[in-house]
């Protein structure tokens, strides 16, 4: 049977770290809260697009794979946080890369990567793409309103990128089990942008989340995402070697992995170190978890994700033979001399933080 297959990783996490202490010189808030609550002690600011977040990433994911851009079929990015609304976030990486394959952006919030990886698995069975580079890349710190601390701790900025190509061995994608609830659209949203209130000023650009609900159906939905993958891969929830989850808030990870009686040390979690990057977080928690050889040649690697919609979804694949990168790539981006806090302040809009 024809399916994807990973075969090149890759991963861009921004300089500028934006700290536990540094939001406590802003908002009401401190270290204790914000880890108890979330297990975030830092996450990253980004000086650069989205666009050249995701193209950073996936100069990694090709090099690891040791593929030229000229040889993909397709790019699809997902994301919620565009540069612009037109063209796509793809087609900006496909022009800093090189290529002619097929380009298109993703909307499905924090489940987008496992959505997009869903795509391209579907286009590669179907025949009509080959190869494919699969992206999910995100700026939320364009969106934090530094007034809520419920919402401004959480989030990051961030890009991961992963090269599959069609395969007909055992390795690659078995299942993916994809979900949303449009009845849930008011529980996490990004208020204005839209063509709703363009021209209207006093809609604010911030993340509006409504915790308690969120918890509630992602660990859920999270579990029935992926057990009904797993079985439709006809496997059982022992035979997984490693759970990545969103890395939306350590509580849901550690609450998903029970109710699912994954034992934590099959969990992969790096949410300490990068906060919530929405469709971001796996594709930079798969890349880590490689490159730190916690998944070997032929393990059973779960991942699952819920987001704005409210979506969610769980793909379960096979590794193949090789979880060492063929080669590597600078990711030719500027530094900065800024801090995360310096940053975010700059792009507060209107939000009185000095």
């Amino acid at each position: 049977m024809r399916r994807a297959t990973i075969i090149g990783w890759g991963a861009y996490t921004p300089p500028a770290v934006l700290s536990n202490a540094d939001l406590e010189t802003v908002i009401d808030t401190n270290d204790e809260w914000i880890t108890t609550r979330s297990g975030i002690k830092e996450r990253r600011i980004s000086h650069v697009s989205n666009a050249e977040m995701a193209t950073a990433a996936s100069r990694r994911a090709l090099a690891a794979a040791g593929v030229d851009a000229s040889d993909i079929d397709l790019v699809v990015v997902a994301t919620c946080t565009p540069d612009r609304a037109l063209p796509s976030v793809a087609a900006y990486v496909q022009r800093q890369l090189g290529g002619l394959g097929a380009t298109m952006d993703l909307n499905a919030a924090c489940s987008g990567f496992v959505y997009a990886l869903s795509v391209a698995d579907g286009m590669i069975a179907a025949g009509t793409v080959n190869r494919a580079l699969v992206i999910g890349a995100e700026r939320l710190s364009s969106y934090l309103d530094l007034t809520d601390r419920t919402t401004a701790v959480l989030f990051g900025d961030g890009a991961g990128a992963v090269v599959v190509e069609a395969t007909e061995g055992p390795e690659g994608l078995l299942a993916s089990n994809l979900h949303s609830d449009g009845s849930l659209t008011e529980i996490l949203t990004i208020r204005g942008g839209g063509t709703e209130n363009v021209f209207d000023d006093a809609i604010p650009l911030t993340v509006a989340m409504e915790g308690r609900e969120i918890f509630r159906h992602a660990v859920t939905r999270m579990g029935e995402g992926t057990t009904t993958a797993i079985e439709t891969a006809d496997l059982e929830i022992e035979d997984v070697d490693v759970l990545i989850s969103h890395q939306a808030n350590i509580r849901i990870i550690d609450a998903t992995a029970k109710r699912l009686k994954v034992s934590p040390e099959k969990v992969y979690t790096n949410i300490h170190a990068y906060g919530n990057t929405s469709a971001a977080s796996i594709p930079i928690a798969l890349s880590e978890a490689l490159d730190q050889g916690v998944i070997e040649p032929g393990n059973i690697v779960a991942m699952v994700a819920f987001g704005g919609g409210l979506t969610w979804g769980a793909a379960v694949l096979r590794w193949g033979e090789r979880t060492t990168r063929l080669g590597d790539a600078d990711h030719g981006l500027p530094d900065t001399d800024k801090t995360g806090l310096q940053l975010l302040r700059e792009r507060a809009q209107g939000l009185g933080v000095q």
